[in-house]
């Protein structure tokens, strides 16, 4: 199934961007009256019928909508340091996507080699990765912001940091309460700095680990957030 993305519908008809339109007519070659999916992001599933063919705006028909629960159940959102190659960070954000995340920041540290993150091409890298993965909630993107600002945000959700200093630190899946909201800090190549870490903890924070293994930053998110994924999968 091809699964279209549409940013708001509202009513019985919607017209697609000039992208997603390209993406019918040239190389799917759609013609009118045909069958389409698509979905709006915010958890709705549409089913239309093409009522106007054109390159630039193609015009649908709604006829059926299915609305998804996913957000539901709990929400994931990890606040990551940009790597230092964005492509590693496009990385992570589609395969997160696909697996199932509901927010990320990107977060600005002492040791962050990368200040500058353009959030327009890695809104493209989620809308790609959630319609490949024929998923109907994108997921938000914030603008970076620097981590002592970040911690700072009041959030009422299960709070974690990925830190293996000491080497007593627990693991993700032994502190990680099943079924609850929760925000995971995942640092920079260098990682976070001692003063980070204790401004976190003063925060409600709790630092935990990700393995035995020495992990790169995108590997590190994703092993937190198919933990967490995993977690809630079994009964």
């Amino acid at each position: 199934m091809q699964l279209f993305y549409i940013s708001g519908i509202a009513g019985n008809t919607c017209a697609l961007g000039e992208e997603e339109s390209w993406h019918c007519v040239r190389v799917l070659r759609l013609q009118e009256g045909a069958s389409v999916h698509l979905t709006d992001g915010q958890g709705n599933f549409y089913e239309g019928r093409m009522a106007k063919v054109h390159h630039k705006g193609c015009l649908v028909e709604i006829v059926t909508t299915t609305r998804s629960d996913r957000r539901a159940r709990h929400r994931l959102h990890i606040a990551m340091a940009p790597t230092k190659n964005i492509e590693r960070f496009e990385w992570f954000l589609e395969k997160a996507t696909e697996i199932g995340i509901d927010e990320i920041t990107p977060v600005i540290c002492d040791h962050s080699e990368r200040k500058v993150v353009k959030t327009e091409r890695l809104e493209k890298v989620l809308v790609a990765a959630m319609k490949q993965s024929l998923k109907s909630w994108l997921p938000r993107l914030n603008e970076p912001v620097n981590f002592s600002d970040f911690i700072t945000g009041g959030f009422t959700c299960q709070k974690l940091i990925a830190w293996c200093e000491t080497g007593l630190e627990s693991e993700l899946h032994e502190l990680y309460k099943k079924g609850s909201d929760v925000l995971i800090l995942v640092g920079p190549e260098g990682d976070f700095s001692k003063t980070e870490v204790d401004q976190a903890v003063e925060a409600g924070f709790i630092p935990i680990s990700l393995g035995e293994s020495r992990l790169r930053t995108e590997t590190a998110g994703m092993v937190a957030c198919n933990t967490v994924e995993l977690m809630n999968r079994i009964r």
